[in-house]
């Protein structure tokens, strides 16, 4: 009998024509934000329709992933939710664009959201999953959707609240005579800016990946948290191809002078009274001049500068020159071909077909960084990320799915983070081979994890079958309880276990501030196992389980110290990264507990013993424990704007 869809929209068995569902939902949306449609230049390729892979959505929208709660606080009211499954929306890509109708606002974070989340999957060859949310009382509570607020502030700014697990973006009025672009008074919705929302949508699934990077053990951890939303942000850029034949157009395929793709949010930055972008990963406008330069690579900034935006900048910078240098490779030949050998492009306009090739290499090369960048962090350690442990983990993993490396991408990245004066510590070189994270160091560690070779296959193939976010947390569980069990339990020679994951589970041990059991048997924490199915070149593919270890000391600080300062928790821990074809463990990052050097940088770095300014800055993530300050670290960084 054939197919057809019945009144729910899901195939049904009644005669008819059968109607396959949809593999898209396509919405309309700003490829930036709203004040580039209303000027003459960037009109025609601002408004694009972004396609969201189909899901069941019941008003809000609310789907599998998200749920859009549209309160506004200040007005004291709710708006009506936007129904993304009436004939008539459907049959336009969505409401059209508009500032004034918050139903389009409600459209327009879910669709950059879901866009966001997406991006993640592919990179990682696996669903999302949202942090839990942790409870003295109730231990932990599965949160099935990120909520998203698109009127949550009447404030210049917009954050994730990793105690909420929501989106709360502001809206606010222009200042007077701040830009030419922006009317003085004009009210500005930061839920409308592309890069906002994916921005913010990237800090909740890095949460939801690595919860413990809100904690500021280093310089580098919430800098990190903001570069890395920010890199996000901007390659997606690249998949907009109205945008991006335009800017290449415009640059005559010099992406390394100004371009709105490596522009963060323009309309926000100018409204608060900055000239131009809130920021700019290739340059920078002099505020004496009003011109725009680009950017110098400066070596001692990473040594100099502790603020996380600034501080992440330094990242973003070196991630985006990276690019550019891959970019410039790939279009060489074009270049070479245009000119008639010299490499330098008359004057006049690009030829349309010029365009359209330059735009095809911009768009590839920008997808393949943007998924380094992100596949990079399952080769991340679980605690205090550092740009240089970021590095490796990006040689890692792309040496792990690429091994050739014919266009140099690895090489490309290994120069511009040395270029910005980021070095990774304890390696020898910056050869790839020194860069890559180390396997096993002999057979007793090789051993080590055979015991829990049969429940971690069990526990894969169970993920594997998962359909739901619900099923996949509740196995992560799961398999993260039965192999603390058995770690615990059964393992009677810890030492090569001891030296293999940095932790510290031998009773006897004298290392101090160690969390331990009425045993006295050190506490440690289990991550659960996250698989990944990862496809490279050539039909390269790898079947892969992450595991994560960590453990926490509580270290006292000397007495006469600044109140709420008198001790901090100390963290190590050990990610894993195991091949299933056949059982064996291929690289491990480790950042030992009993680690004496790493401990006194930390306490450097929390009482200001470090000679660099920022004391205060500091004080409010440290003060009454990391658990309650860092809740709400990301809306006091982003006020801070």
């Amino acid at each position: 009998m054939e197919k057809q869809l019945n009144h729910t929209g899901s195939p049904g068995t009644e005669h008819g024509f059968a109607i396959e569902q949809p593999a898209y939902r396509r919405l309309r949306g700003y490829a930036f934000d709203p004040s580039l449609s209303v000027q003459m230049e960037t009109m025609g390729m601002n408004e694009i329709v972004f396609k969201v892979d189909w899901e069941p959505l019941s008003k809000g929208p609310l789907g599998e992933y998200l749920e859009v709660v549209d309160f506004d606080p200040a007005s004291g009211c709710f708006y009506e939710p936007v129904d993304l499954n009436n004939p008539l929306a459907l049959a336009q890509d969505g409401l059209p664009p508009s500032e004034g109708s918050p139903q389009f606002h409600q459209q327009m974070v879910y669709a950059v959201a879901m866009t966001t989340i997406k991006n993640f999957e592919k990179s990682l060859g696996r669903k999302a999953l949202w942090a839990v949310h942790w409870d003295a009382q109730t231990d932990h509570e599965y949160i099935p959707r990120l909520r998203i607020y698109p009127h949550a502030l009447r404030t210049p700014n917009a954050y994730y609240s990793p105690s909420k697990k929501a989106l709360l973006f502001g809206y606010f009025p222009a200042g007077a005579g701040v830009s030419q672009q922006q009317m003085p008074g004009g009210m500005v919705f930061t839920c409308l800016s592309h890069d906002v929302v994916a921005h913010e949508t990237t800090h909740a699934l890095l949460d939801g990946m690595h919860r413990l990077y809100i904690e500021p053990s280093h310089p580098d951890v919430l800098a990190f948290h903001e570069a890395f939303a920010d890199i996000v942000a901007l390659f997606q850029h690249f998949t907009f191809q109205d945008v991006l034949r335009n800017q290449i157009a415009k640059t005559r395929g010099e992406l390394h002078s100004q371009n709105l793709l490596g522009e963060l949010a323009q309309q926000f930055g100018q409204a608060i009274g900055n000239s131009h972008a809130l920021r700019d990963a290739i340059g920078q406008v002099n505020p004496e001049s009003g011109k725009w330069a680009p950017l110098v690579p400066d070596p001692q900034s990473y040594q100099t500068v502790l603020e996380p935006h600034g501080r992440g900048a330094i990242l973003v910078a070196a991630v985006f020159a990276a690019y550019l240098s891959i970019y410039r490779s790939r279009v060489e030949d074009l270049f070479r071909i245009a000119s008639g050998g010299s490499g330098v492009l008359g004057p006049g306009a690009l030829h349309p077909d010029l365009v359209n090739r330059l735009a095809y290499e911009a768009a590839k090369s920008a997808r393949h960084v943007l998924n380094m960048c992100i596949r990079a962090l399952d080769y991340c350690p679980p605690v205090e990320i550092t740009f240089g442990d970021y590095l490796r983990a990006l040689v890692t993993a792309d040496a792990d799915m690429a091994p050739e490396d014919e266009r140099g991408y690895r090489v490309a990245f290994i120069e511009a983070f040395r270029m910005w004066g980021i070095y990774p510590r304890n390696v020898r070189s910056l050869s790839i081979e020194s860069l890559r994270w180390p396997g096993p160091q002999d057979e007793n560690q090789r051993q080590a994890l055979s015991l829990v070779e049969t429940p971690i296959r069990e526990s894969v193939a169970r993920l594997e079958r998962a359909k739901t976010q619900a099923e996949l947390l509740y196995e992560n569980r799961r398999i993260a309880a039965i192999l603390h069990r058995m770690i615990s339990a059964q393992i009677q020679d810890v030492e090569p276990f001891e030296r293999l994951t940095g932790l510290v589970l031998n009773r006897a041990s004298p290392v101090s501030g160690l969390r331990r059991r009425p045993s006295g048997q050190p506490k440690f924490e289990v991550y659960g196992s996250q698989p990944a199915l990862r496809v490279g070149p050539g039909f390269h593919s790898l079947r892969q389980v992450v595991l994560s270890f960590v453990q926490t000391r509580r270290i006292e600080l000397p007495a006469g110290g600044s109140p709420g300062f008198e001790s901090f928790l100390f963290r190590g821990g050990c990610t894993m990264i195991l091949n299933l074809d056949p059982f064996e463990l291929k690289y491990r990052i480790v950042k030992p507990v009993d680690d004496a050097e790493r401990l006194q940088r930390q306490r450097q770095f929390i009482s200001g013993a470090d000679g660099v300014a920022g004391s205060a800055l500091r004080a409010t993530y440290f003060r009454n424990e990391w658990a309650q300050s860092s809740a709400e670290a990301f809306a006091i960084l982003h006020g801070a704007v």
